[in-house]
């Protein structure tokens, strides 16, 4: 086996075997805790830039197959596993997972005692990092680690976005059409909407609120993506402009800090971020507790205990992170507009959330036929059938 070399800016080493391609790589080294999901991780844009280490401990049992990409492409900087599974063994696999990191030129380590990683990133934070098995010289890899730039004031959602418009037509009769602004948008989210007879028009990371209200939209959704949305000026103008038409707008993750600073609140880098599958949050409007999928390293700064006034009306916490009381989710009280920082098209993850595009669904057809209050709906049931 070739040997591999991990090291974190801050000079701790780790020694390893290689996994996936032979080479190196840099990015910001981060942890994601889902036992599962790991296709669907590897394939969510929103890790670009990251070297995402997986705190399961063995990682590839199930292979690779054709169904469960979030995207066109893997777009991790590096992997980095435990114990990788010496050959899949699931009916739908149709390749190993070493075999297909290699295809896509993914470099990744195997082999290092990953818990003792996870425990470093999340005493000290997330840091830059390098990979390589081409070289063992670990003073080599830090000094390009180190000359490497940092997550914060990365604008990478242009980089991993549609560069061309395309629809995804709903499933059976067309109830609505709405515009998406393509931030990092994963397939499994209008696949979810199309179920609910949404039809969904997806947008590039860089247009206009013009550009997404022409073909009159009866809502507009803001996906997930990576970077830092302090850097993203051109989505939070698009999002203005829309929240000015008073178009129903729902977002996530990404979406979420965009609707944030578009309503005059600020985002903040947090100390290690939330990545996995089971991350329990506080829906503050129907007060449940629901188990929901993360993946962001930043946060809307927003008080708890009260609303905020902004030029669209109050806006209150309506989701809370219930690890570290950090903002999950955002509710204009005054417009239709809400957003969560979670990603509820469960991809991979648990369903809990998964009525949040029930509840979108419900705001639209709530401002098509002015019946009253425009701000999402409480405790009510949703088109899902199921409480949100």
């Amino acid at each position: 086996m070739t040997e591999a070399i991990l090291v974190l800016e801050d000079g701790r080493t780790f020694r390893g075997e290689a996994y996936g391609k032979v080479g190196t790589t840099v990015g910001e080294a981060v942890f994601a805790t889902g036992m599962t999901g790991y296709q669907e991780t590897l394939t969510d844009p929103s890790y670009a830039g990251q070297i995402v280490t997986m705190t399961a401990p063995h990682v590839g049992n199930t292979g690779v197959n054709g169904e469960d990409d979030e995207s066109g492409r893997m777009w991790v900087a590096g992997f980095v596993v435990r114990d990788p599974a010496r050959r899949p063994a699931n009916w739908r696999a149709t390749g190993s997972l070493d075999d297909e990191l290699t295809a896509q030129g993914v470099v990744g380590i195997s082999g290092i005692d990953t818990r003792a990683l996870t425990r470093h990133l999340r005493e000290r934070g997330a840091m830059r990092a390098g990979i390589s098995s081409e070289s063992a010289d670990a003073d080599a890899l830090l000094a390009r680690v180190r000359a490497a730039e940092g997550m914060v004031g990365a604008d990478l959602a242009p980089q991993v976005s549609t560069r061309e418009s395309y629809v995804v037509p709903a499933v059976g009769e067309t109830r609505f059409t709405i515009a998406a602004l393509d931030l990092g948008i994963k397939t499994a989210t209008p696949r979810h909407l199309a179920e609910l007879g949404v039809e969904t028009h997806v947008l590039p990371s860089t247009a206009t609120a013009a550009d997404l209200l022409a073909a009159g939209p009866d809502g507009v959704f803001l996906s997930n993506g990576p970077g830092d949305p302090a850097a993203a000026d051109y989505a939070v103008a698009a999002v203005t402009g829309v929240l000015d038409a008073g178009r129903p707008l729902f977002g996530i993750c990404f979406g979420n800090q965009i609707l944030g600073r578009a309503l005059g609140l600020g985002t903040y880098k947090l100390r290690f971020g939330h990545r996995g599958l089971n991350q329990p949050v506080l829906d503050r409007v129907s007060g449940t507790v629901r188990v929901t999928s993360h993946n962001h390293g930043f946060a809307v700064d927003a008080p708890l205990d009260r609303p905020t006034d902004t030029p669209y009306g109050r806006v209150e916490v309506s989701h809370v992170g219930l690890n570290d009381d950090v903002v999950e989710g955002l509710r204009l009280l005054d417009a239709p507009a809400f957003s969560v920082q979670f990603h509820p098209e469960s991809a991979a993850g648990p369903h809990d959330a998964a009525p949040l595009f029930g509840r979108f669904v419900d705001l639209m057809e709530s401002v098509r036929t002015g019946g009253g209050a425009v701000s999402p709906p409480t405790t009510v049931e949703h088109s899902t059938g199921e409480q949100a």
